[in-house]
């Protein structure tokens, strides 16, 4: 039976490994809340992004993103 060997992480599993995490973070504020869903504002507090205007517009994240990738 082959086993794999311990290989360094690439950037795309860290972003995944990020996303699964924010993915469980809206999962169990979903769970937590009395509505039948999360409001735009609780989704931005729940995952800690900050919009400049308030439109949404312009939402990014405060974890750090890949180089060389654009928010969208």
């Amino acid at each position: 039976m082959y086993v794999a060997g311990h290989r360094s992480t690439t950037v795309q599993e860290h972003v995944a490994l990020v996303e699964i995490d924010l993915t469980g973070e809206l999962m169990i504020a979903a769970a937590a809340a009395s509505e039948d869903r999360l409001s735009p504002d609780r989704i931005d507090e729940v995952l800690d992004v900050e919009g400049a205007d308030g439109d949404g517009a312009d939402r990014l994240p405060s974890w750090p993103r890949s180089p060389g990738r654009s928010p969208g």
